[in-house]
């Protein structure tokens, strides 16, 4: 079965509610303000070329070519009316993006062709083989000191926090959402081989806790601020 047959997770769980993805996420999430904080982190550069993982409308990867015009910014998701959505949001603002369609867990791309991979509440729809493949693809596409830069769900915050997270739990999966419970998005990013992996910012949203972690390509893994 090839990457355009494969089936896929719908970015909002369902087909129908993509044309609302966008308003839902900008309500519940926090979406701005974590994307704004998550662009800064990235610390990006004219000239760089960035990845966004899993870029669904493509809000991320449009906002990196708003902070950073010089850099190349490649939007990568397997669904296809996300695509379609990105493509038509990029032009409206005439902002040059490039759009690819496939699956994280085998990136279309030699290996070093990044200096950054972005993403934005992506993982957590990922079951646990294919978030631990989709990690190593990341590794692989970045360049030697590339780094990683991603927003999702964390271990909740409190018991108000895991209460709001059964939400997209219920949604996403019990299985692919575990490791975001119990905190172990670090551990795994480790494991995928990146060094220096870093729990930044923590936001309180209206399905529970999300954070900023960031990582280096390097042959060292060492976690810490977990």
């Amino acid at each position: 079965m090839d990457d355009t047959t494969r089936e896929y997770v719908p970015g909002a769980g369902f087909h129908w509610l993509t044309p609302l993805y966008d308003p839902l996420v900008a309500l519940t999430c926090r979406d701005a303000v974590v994307k704004k904080r998550l662009v800064e982190a990235a610390d990006l550069r004219p000239g760089q070329r960035v990845l966004d993982l899993g870029c669904g409308t493509g809000t991320l990867a449009l906002r990196v070519k708003e902070a950073c015009p010089g850099a190349e910014v490649t939007g990568f998701d397997a669904d296809p009316r996300m695509l379609r959505a990105a493509a038509a949001k990029a032009k409206r603002r005439g902002l040059p993006v490039s759009l690819d369609r496939g699956f994280a867990q085998s990136l279309p791309y030699p290996g070093g062709a990044f200096d950054r991979v972005v993403s934005s509440l992506f993982f957590h729809h990922l079951s646990p083989e294919a978030k631990a493949a989709a990690l190593r693809e990341a590794h692989r596409v970045l360049s030697p000191g590339g780094e990683l830069h991603f927003a999702d769900w964390g271990r909740p915050a409190g018991p108000l926090m895991r209460f709001l997270f059964l939400g997209i739990r219920l949604l996403d999966g019990f299985p692919n959402t575990a490791a975001h419970a119990r905190g172990e998005l670090p551990d795994l990013v480790s494991a995928a081989g990146f060094a220096n992996v870093r729990v930044g910012e923590r936001f309180r949203t209206l399905f529970g806790t999300m954070q900023l972690i960031s990582a280096v390509r390097s042959d060292a893994s060492v976690a810490v601020g977990a």
